[in-house]
């Protein structure tokens, strides 16, 4: 008997995702963009890149046992589904028709589930590991749409340097608390006034400065955060490689002990040998 789901329209209602729903979908859309040939996900894999040490906020310490409850309350709302076929049970997303997505926006929503709040910066930089985002220009015009149907929430004022902004999947509560916190953040940043000196005549007024451009300071968020995202990438593949070495120092331990049991039995072999040769000469006397 088919299940009768009914997904929500193209401006929602959007579900409250846990942070567990969140990460399993964000590892998800990563994998399927970025490792294409090992999609669909098995559940070990979905494990490992749920508790992955890079591109992670927060780090978590999921189990089977974990993954497997978040995949079925996942697949009652027709986010994911069961992949049927080969040794290894494996699983997919249905976000492109459950949330009426494209590639791009796909890419924004995986970033914001996988590490929660974040500037435009941080977000473009990231996202376009996955689908390229020439620059804020281009982010802010694929944000436009998802903000109105309530996909995306900016947390601070969206003109202001450095917005921050996260997915619309979080509760009330928790929601209000973190605009608290980034509005707070935000509101800290002290301005500077010029000493008062008392005119001696008429004050002659100064011009006005025209403004710094807004995509220099841009431009320097978005090269801060890719600085950022370069050195957790540098620190993951660091990471990896320990990971190869360990695995190549158990694997040539494997093949020492192989190669043993071949030296040992070979020796057997040779005195079995002796032992017939000497066995057909005693019958044959």
């Amino acid at each position: 008997m088919s299940e009768d789901i009914t997904r929500p329209g193209i401006n929602g209602p959007w579900p409250v995702l846990d942070m567990s729903e969140r990460r399993v979908l964000g590892v998800l859309v990563e994998k399927a963009k970025t490792t294409p040939d090992s999609y669909p996900l098995s559940l070990n894999a979905l494990v490992t890149g749920c508790n992955q040490k890079s591109n992670r906020d927060p780090l978590m310490n999921l189990d089977d046992g974990d993954i497997e409850d978040t995949l079925n309350r996942l697949k009652s709302q027709a986010l994911v589904t069961r992949v049927i076929g080969g040794r290894v049970e494996r699983w997919r997303h249905l976000l492109y028709e459950s949330w009426h997505l494209d590639k791009i926006d796909l890419a924004i929503m995986a970033e914001l589930l996988l590490r929660g709040p974040q500037t435009e910066g941080e977000l473009r930089t990231r996202a376009s590991r996955m689908e390229p985002i020439d620059d804020l220009d281009a982010l802010r015009n694929y944000l436009k749409p998802l903000v109105e149907r309530g996909l995306v929430i900016y947390l601070t004022p969206d003109d202001r340097r450095g917005a921050v902004l996260t997915h619309g999947f979080h509760d009330r509560r928790e929601l209000e608390r973190l605009i608290a916190h980034h509005g707070a953040a935000t509101s800290q940043v002290p301005t500077v006034s010029a000493p008062y000196s008392p005119p001696s005549s008429p004050p002659t007024p100064a011009p006005t400065p025209a403004p710094a451009p807004a995509r220099n300071d841009d431009r320097i968020d978005a090269v801060g955060a890719g600085l950022t995202a370069l050195r957790q990438e540098v620190a993951a593949l660091r990471q990896d490689l320990t990971q190869t070495r360990q695995q190549l120092d158990q694997t040539q331990q494997l093949l020492n002990q192989t190669r043993q049991q071949s030296s040992a039995l070979e020796r057997q072999l040779t005195a079995t040998q002796q032992e017939l040769q000497e066995l057909r000469q005693a019958l044959g006397g």
